[in-house]
């Protein structure tokens, strides 16, 4: 009887195996398809990765081209494999890292090998032992250094990589320097293969998707702002509510690691569209950060619309008006630096909503400092307090995220609007716009652009 109850519990469990497998394989080309569909860009973008690993596996296809290499056109695979990124700036970061570091590495290499050989065949490996000591011990201190770790982290890796296997491999080699210049010029090839690819077949670069990303997010916190005003002040008996989606907002708290990724990525960039030599890429890092502080400060005003303590409906009265103005004249200002920031085009220092948002949490602080509060319970007057404070703090950070725009509009040289395009008739023929990734357009469909080239 136990032998048949364990042979029918081990039936079961394979049973559930191939049940949970087969589940699992009706699932993937469904996670495939959404993968493609959130950005499409990723399809095009693995059809790159095998046409330039199919270029540099010619080398062994070819027998006249193996024959110039040998066995060390691997590397030139290898490198293709290990270089090409998404992006054009994390692809020639690596690669003008990767290019850089083999030639430096291969001439020391030669050089260490050189010189071990001078006293004679006895201490050579005495001296090449200490050779590889020093740069060793001496790149992975340099790697602790915070920009050498953002910038040429992989540069140095390679670097130590290289230099150890053409100094040590070189003690049993005796061409050494024939084998250095192939693996070398391998290298180089494989680098520079990927980075053609990467550049001249639809490139993605990484300045525009970090534009994209900083607009999205204000834009997201203006989505908010417009909002919650009427949120807050909605009556229980009311059905309709957009508190979904108003959440929004929280995919800024988690977008500093891309941020300074794309950063980094971006400085590696050649100039491109409206994007010009030493673009400001660290200020785009500061307008992240202050976006970020703004929206940590919604996180605590929106944990007010699910409060278990509510103002009454008279006490809302009195500030329902104030609030709203306030909270929505804000999210316009703020949208309307989103699109000038998008389209690159200087903010007006006369903005309308800007001035209309200013005078309506100047009309709220006036408010609070009347006699409306009195008669009326502590326990609402300290709701009503909260609210109104945290929101007068999300309008001051506001205010800082519109100064260091301003501050990436001059630097960048954001061309302004014509006299027609500020009456709200902007001129198609001269009006040229950043390019937005799919995916920050999937993310938007509110939001249109239109390309003129």
């Amino acid at each position: 009887m136990e032998a048949n109850r364990s042979a029918n519990s081990r039936l079961a469990l394979v049973k559930d195996s191939i049940v949970k497998i087969r589940s699992k394989v009706a699932e993937f080309p469904g996670k495939m398809k959404k993968v493609a569909e959130d950005d499409p860009r990723r399809i095009v973008h693995s059809f790159k990765v095998g046409l330039a690993i199919t270029l540099v596996s010619l080398f062994y296809y070819f027998d006249h081209l193996y024959v110039g290499f040998g066995s060390s056109a691997m590397w030139a695979v290898l490198t293709v494999i290990v270089v090409i990124e998404f992006s054009v700036g994390a692809t020639l970061g690596k690669g003008l890292n990767r290019g850089l570091a083999t030639f430096l590495a291969g001439a020391l290499g030669f050089g260490a090998h050189h010189l071990a050989n001078l006293p004679g065949q006895e201490l050579q490996p005495i001296l090449l032992g200490i050779f590889v000591f020093i740069l060793a011990a001496t790149v992975s201190f340099i790697r602790f250094f915070p920009r050498m770790k953002v910038r040429y982290d992989y540069g140095l890796l390679i670097f130590m990589l290289t230099f150890c296997l053409i100094s040590v491999s070189g003690y049993r080699d005796e061409e050494v320097l024939e084998m250095a210049h192939k693996r070398v010029s391998t290298i180089l090839i494989g680098g520079f293969t990927a980075i053609f690819v990467c550049i001249f077949i639809c490139p993605v670069w990484a300045g525009e998707d970090l534009h994209n990303l900083v607009a999205n997010n204000l834009e997201k916190v203006a989505s908010f702002l417009e909002g919650f005003g009427d949120e807050y002040f909605r009556k229980s008996s009311e059905p309709e509510s957009n508190k979904a989606s108003l959440q929004v907002y929280k995919n800024i708290l988690n977008s500093k690691q891309s941020e300074e990724s794309l950063v980094n990525f971006a400085r590696w960039e050649p100039p491109h569209g409206l994007f010009r030599f030493r673009h400001p890429w660290k200020q785009y890092l500061k307008i992240g950060s202050l976006t970020r502080q703004c929206a940590y400060r919604i996180e605590a005003l929106n944990g007010c619309l699910n409060s278990d303590v509510q103002a009454s409906p008279e006490t809302c009265g009195n500030f329902r008006e104030a609030f709203i103005k306030a909270s929505s004249e804000t999210g316009k200002a703020v949208k309307g630096l989103a699109s000038a920031m998008r389209t690159m085009t200087l903010p007006s220092a006369d903005c309308p909503q800007t001035t209309k948002s200013k005078n309506a949490a100047d009309n709220l602080k006036s408010l609070l400092r009347t006699g409306l509060c009195q008669g009326i319970d502590i326990v609402e007057i300290l709701e009503v307090a909260t609210v109104a404070s945290l929101l007068l703090d999300v309008l001051a950070c506001t205010e800082k995220i519109s100064e260091s725009i301003h501050e990436l509009a001059s630097l960048a040289h954001f061309k302004r609007l014509e006299p027609d395009e500020k009456d709200g008739k902007p001129d198609l023929d001269k009006q040229k716009q950043v390019r937005q990734s799919p995916n920050s357009i999937a993310s938007n469909h509110h939001h249109h652009i239109i390309i003129i080239e």
